[in-house]
Formats: C-alpha cells, sequence, structure tokens
C-alpha cells in the first residue's frame, strides 16, 4: 500500500454525518462499519472525548471533490 499518493478526505459516498469516519476507512482500505464501531468503542471508553475529535477532523479534513 503506497501512502506517498493517498490523501485524506472526507467520503461523499459513506457518509452518515461529515464523512469523517468513512474517508478514514477509504484510506485505510477498511469497512466503514468497523471504522465506525471503532470509533464509537474509543469515544465510549474515554467518557466522549471522541466527539471533540470528531468535531476536529470534521473541520480538519476536507470535503472530496468529485
Amino acid at each position: 500500500m503506497d501512502f506517498s499518493t493517498k490523501r485524506l478526505y472526507r467520503s461523499n459516498e459513506e457518509k452518515m454525518i461529515a464523512g469523517v469516519c468513512g474517508g478514514i476507512a477509504e484510506y485505510f482500505d477498511l469497512d466503514p462499519v468497523l471504522v465506525r464501531v471503532g470509533y464509537i468503542l474509543l469515544s465510549v471508553f474515554t467518557f466522549f472525548s471522541g466527539l471533540l475529535a470528531y468535531l476536529i477532523l470534521w473541520i480538519v479534513i476536507p470535503q472530496k471533490k468529485d
């Protein structure tokens, strides 16, 4: 897997709220459901600080242009 030519974008296709988890799944070639479940578990076990991380990623990661 060559990461030098890949860019991280928010997904347009695998989008539930803002496309952050879908974009991460596309970047790492994973199933978006696994990324979402992992995010939920991480958020719950860190006392919902994952919500703040999601908001920051929503702002920082650019939207994918088609």
